[in-house]
């Protein structure tokens, strides 16, 4: 099965709109094995992966936390920030040294009401992200447990 590429904020938003939302950006880096969010806290901001991979993990009471998805260069990381009640629903993790790019949830979501254009086209973005990965997701679960695979279904 072949899946397009995670839509990255470069291909979905238009020059103007990319550079209004870097205003609201700082780099930052994260060390291997640092917690970025733990599921259920807060979303009050976001990144985009400029160097490293980050794992978005979910809690299995007994069991360690299980993979869902690893994400790569250009990628945005959480999408719960843009979503009401602000909380994210997974968990996520620098697997190697992480340099991105942080922005404050609450500084953007606020420039996307003042302005519906640039708000219209950053949630077009996030949600398809957000479908991207529920497809992924679905892909994976088909490849564990449909009788022959994602491959397979008619």
């Amino acid at each position: 099965m072949i899946t397009a590429p995670t839509p990255s904020m470069t291909r979905a938003l238009p020059a103007e709109h990319r550079l209004r939302l870097m205003r609201f950006a700082h780099e930052v880096s994260f060390p291997q094995g640092t917690r970025l969010f733990e599921e259920g806290s807060r979303a009050d901001r976001f990144w985009i992966i400029r160097t490293g991979t980050v794992q978005l993990d979910m809690h299995v009471p007994g069991r360690r936390a299980a993979v869902i998805e690893t994400l790569r260069h250009n990628e945005l990381v959480g999408v719960s920030w843009l979503f009401s009640p602000h909380a994210w629903h997974l968990g996520a993790e620098a697997t190697t040294p992480v340099r991105a790019y942080e922005f404050d949830a609450a500084a953007v979501r606020e420039m996307c009401q003042e302005d519906p254009s640039i708000g219209s086209t950053i949630a077009e973005w996030v949600g398809d992200v957000l479908a991207h990965r529920l497809r992924s997701a679905r892909t994976r679960l088909l490849d564990l447990y449909a009788p022959y695979g994602a491959d397979s279904e008619g």
